[in-house]
């Protein structure tokens, strides 16, 4: 391992500070680090950047096994140190689903061999996402992927004595279910978010309340069985009132919102470009800033990128045909950055908990979302809050091209990101061999 010593930059405070890393570890922080401990260090010059925790993503569509068409475990790496992350957490919708203990080893020992971030397998809380059996949860808790967030995302578990009965299992070894709130009667066929601009376009609706009636049953169950209960992208300003309900009665639920739901609404179905096409869909204004009032006060634990690439095919096509979902991987720092942090809605320190050390707290990943102190493992993300960059889907690190911010000009850009005390993306630093005695 290499030994580093970041210059110039400064913490998510404020503070100006130099970063000495070595052996995969934060050796030293201080305003000026006159003599590090080994003889000879690279210097990376990161003047007038904010050094933050690396990112960490509860919610990512790597699709391997089964769909590396789309994407796979090393394309999906590449695009989240590209876009500042140090951990993702890859969903179980694969082929086959991660419903057993050989599938998340599986994609947790790909996910290692990529040397570029931690890939977490998330296990299925179904067989099959079939809604009717319980997979095997403990004994993916017991694999060497130590699953602890259990999701059917894509699928909502929708009979409430199944999701009682996983709530209860997961009690056991201090996991949490990750639910998808989508009640399915109420969103057969349904194309977008369901208002006036659906009935405009001839769109089939998807209602505000079925999501919002499935957060209200599980919260509920939560409470009963004294489980933990995750709540998948939240879309909606009703969501946000029962969760922030919830927590106020000390039920154990968490939320995330995705960038993309912080700033796109429901008019960008006018155009029929099945890009802006997801689930759950883009909703109203008011629903934008509502999400935005409940990540600044922490009502919305989370950012989480429900990063879904699709080939080609399946999105250039016309709206109904099209796959739902949308990458985010590398956009997504820079959406958080213009609609929180640039609204003043946010503080840097707040970015950092909501995109490092609450997801990794939520999901039990000791290793990362740490604070950038001495003893610290080495994952760090730096960024540059003052430039900007166009966005190109032709230059993505993904195999999908499906961004719904083609041509957008976005503030923020990352820099650097540190995975295990070693760089894996260095954009514009200055970097020089210094004498460390």
């Amino acid at each position: 391992m290499g030994t580093y010593l970041l210059t110039g930059g400064n913490l998510a405070d404020g503070a100006a500070t130099q970063i000495y890393i070595a052996d995969g570890v934060i050796v030293e922080v201080a305003p000026k680090i006159l003599h590090p401990g080994a003889a000879i260090a690279t210097e990376i010059k990161v003047d007038g950047c904010i050094l933050l925790p690396g990112f960490v993503d509860l919610h990512t569509h790597l699709r391997e096994p089964g769909r590396e068409d789309s994407e796979t475990i090393a394309s999906g790496s590449r695009a989240a140190a590209k876009g500042g992350f140090t951990a993702v957490s890859a969903m179980a919708n694969t082929f086959p689903v991660a419903d057993t203990a050989g599938v998340v080893e599986q994609v947790y020992r790909l996910g290692q061999a990529t040397g570029l971030c931690d890939v977490f397998p998330i296990g299925a809380v179904t067989q099959g996402l079939a809604g009717k059996q319980l997979a095997e949860l403990g004994a993916m808790a017991d694999s060497v992927a130590r699953v602890r967030v259990f999701s059917d995302d894509g699928e909502c578990v929708f009979d409430p004595m199944v999701m009682r009965r996983a709530l209860e299992y997961v009690k056991q070894f201090g996991g949490v279910i990750a639910q998808h709130a989508q009640e399915p009667r109420l969103t057969q066929g349904a194309q977008m978010n369901e208002g006036i601009i659906s009935s405009r376009l001839g769109l089939k609706g998807w209602p505000a309340v079925a999501e919002e009636a499935i957060i209200a049953r599980d919260v509920l169950l939560a409470d009963h069985v004294q489980s933990r209960v995750h709540i998948c992208h939240l879309t909606t300003a009703g969501g946000v009132d029962i969760v922030r309900w919830a927590k106020a009665r000390g039920i154990a639920v968490t939320a995330e919102v995705t960038p993309h739901h912080l700033l796109l609404t429901d008019e960008r179905a006018i155009s029929y470009d099945p890009v802006f096409k997801v689930n759950p869909p883009l909703r109203t204004h008011s629903d934008v800033m509502a999400l935005r009032e409940g990540l600044a006060d922490g009502t919305i634990d989370i950012v989480a990128t429900d990063h879904a690439p699709h080939p080609a095919e399946s999105k250039e096509c016309e709206w109904q045909a099209a796959s739902f979902g949308m990458i985010g991987l590398e956009t997504a720092f820079s959406i958080v950055q213009a609609t929180m942090v640039d609204t003043s809605l946010m503080s840097w320190s707040d970015l950092a908990d909501r995109m490092s050390n609450a997801p990794a707290r939520i999901a039990g990943y000791a290793d990362h979302g740490q604070p950038l102190d001495a003893g610290s493992s080495a994952h760090l993300t730096v960024i540059n809050p003052t430039a900007s960059w166009r966005v190109d889907r032709d230059l993505v690190a993904s195999r999908s091209r499906n961004t719904p911010f083609h041509g957008m000009e976005l503030p923020g850009r990352i820099v650097a990101t540190f995975f295990r005390g070693e760089p894996t993306v260095l954009n514009g630093a200055l970097v020089r061999t210094v004498e460390g005695v």
